[in-house]
C-alpha cells in the first residue's frame, strides 16, 4: 500500500465500542459520535451497532450523520445561517441552538421540532486557552440561568460541553456538581441533557462504572435522558497514520523527511505545539521531519533501533481524531489514502486521494 495513508484498525477500534456499549447498559445515556472529531463515515457501519446516532456543528456534519449513521441526528452550530435552516431541519431529530437570540430568531421555522440549548457553566478542564470552552467573553453558549429563563418554554433538553480530554472522573464529579447547583431548577424542567463530549472514559484505568454510576444519578434526580457526545474517547488509539522515510540529513541532529505533513495531515500537532505519537525503542535518537517547506513542519523526536534510511515505515500512533476532518491541501502535499483494516486482518482502500481532488477544491 502506497504511503501516506491513514489506516483504521477496527480490532483496536472494537475496544472502545464495547466500553460505550457498557457505559450506556449501565447508566441508561445514549452516546453519539461527535463528527467534529471523527467523520470518516466507511467506519459508520461498524460504530453504529454500538453507540445511538451522531451530533454535529454545522448543516454539512448534519447531513452526513442523517445518511450515513442509524440512530438520531442531532443538529447543533455556533450560529446557524437564514439559507441552511430549513434543510438543518429537514435533516435532524434534535436542534441545538447556541444562543437564546438565535432560538428566538429561528423560533417559528423551528416550531413542531426537538429544540435545545447550550448553556456554558464557566467551568471546563480545558488546559488550552485556544480550546476553553469557559474562556472569558466566550460565545459558546448561554452563562447565566436569567438568560435562559425567558426562552426556556420554548425548549426541551440543554446541551454542556465543558470537559475537554478529562480523565479524570473526580473532577467531571465535581463540575456536574456545579453544573446541578446553579442551574438544577432549570434542568429539572427539561426531559433531556447532553453533557457534551471530552470525556476521556476509555482511557486505561478510567474508573468506567463510576462513571455509570453518577450518570444514572443524575439522569434519575432531574428525570432526564442523558446524552453524551464522545469523539476522541471513540476512536482513541484506533488509528496510525502510515508514512515513508524520503530523505535523510544531519544539521546537527539526524534528521528524516517523510512523505507527510503535520500542517497538512495532523494539523492540531501544530496548532497545540504538541509531538506526534510513536512506539519507540533503541538509542538512535532522529527528529521527524513533514515534507512541506514551513519549516516547523516537524512531526517529533524519537529513539529508533537502528538509523532511518530512505525507504523505511514509520507509524504515527492515535492518528484519527481531528486529523481527517481538518486535512488540506498545503503545498499542493497528496492527501493519506484511507484504508481500512477488517477484524479478521485483512486491508483495503476506502479512499484515495489524487490531483483532481486538489484542482477540484480550488478554482
Amino acid at each position: 500500500m502506497q504511503t501516506p495513508y491513514y489506516l483504521i484498525d477496527k480490532a483496536r477500534l472494537l475496544p472502545n465500542m464495547e466500553k460505550i456499549a457498557h457505559l450506556r447498559e449501565a447508566s441508561g445515556a445514549k452516546a453519539l459520535l461527535a463528527l467534529k472529531c471523527f467523520a470518516t463515515w466507511g467506519v459508520f457501519d461498524f460504530m453504529d451497532q454500538y453507540m445511538d446516532g451522531t451530533t454535529s456543528s454545522s448543516l454539512y456534519e448534519v447531513k452526513l450523520g442523517r445518511e450515513k449513521f442509524k440512530g438520531e441526528t442531532h443538529a447543533y452550530s455556533v450560529a446557524w445561517a437564514d439559507h441552511e435552516i430549513d434543510e438543518m431541519l429537514a435533516n435532524a431529530d434534535k436542534v441545538i441552538f447556541n444562543t437564546a437570540g438565535q432560538l428566538q430568531r429561528f423560533e417559528a421555522q423551528s416550531n413542531g421540532h426537538t429544540r435545545g440549548l447550550r448553556v456554558n457553566p464557566g467551568v471546563s478542564t480545558s488546559s488550552f486557552d485556544l480550546a476553553d470552552p469557559a474562556r472569558p467573553f466566550s460565545r459558546l453558549g448561554e452563562h447565566t440561568p436569567e438568560s435562559i429563563e425567558p426562552v426556556a418554554d420554548l425548549i426541551s433538553g440543554f446541551m454542556f460541553h465543558n470537559n475537554c480530554e478529562n480523565g479524570d472522573f473526580e473532577r467531571f464529579d465535581a463540575m456536574l456538581g456545579a453544573i446541578e447547583a446553579r442551574f438544577g431548577a432549570l434542568i429539572r424542567r427539561m426531559s433531556w441533557i447532553s453533557l457534551g463530549g471530552g470525556i476521556h472514559f476509555t482511557g486505561a484505568g478510567y474508573p468506567l462504572d463510576k462513571l455509570a454510576e453518577r450518570l444514572k444519578r443524575f439522569a434519575g434526580e432531574n428525570e432526564v435522558q442523558v446524552y453524551l457526545e464522545p469523539g476522541e474517547a471513540a476512536i482513541t488509539q484506533s488509528t496510525t497514520l502510515e508514512v515513508s522515510v524520503l530523505d535523510t540529513l544531519n544539521n546537527g541532529k539526524n534528521l528524516a523527511i517523510v512523505d507527510s505533513s503535520i500542517e497538512a495531515h495532523m494539523l492540531d500537532l501544530l496548532i497545540y505545539r504538541e509531538n506526534a505519537k510513536m512506539i519507540e525503542s533503541g538509542d538512535q535518537e532522529w527528529m521527524v521531519c513533514g515534507k512541506s517547506c514551513l519549516a516547523g513542519d516537524i512531526f517529533g523526536e524519537y529513539r529508533f533501533p537502528a538509523p532511518l534510511k530512505v525507504g523505511d515505515r514509520l507509524s504515527i500512533q492515535d492518528a484519527a481524531g481531528y486529523t481527517m476532518v481538518k486535512k488540506n491541501w498545503f503545498n499542493g502535499v497528496k492527501m493519506p489514502a484511507i484504508v481500512l483494516r477488517e477484524l479478521d486482518g485483512t486491508e483495503r482502500l476506502v479512499r484515495d486521494f489524487d490531483y483532481t481532488d486538489f484542482a477540484a477544491a480550488l478554482s
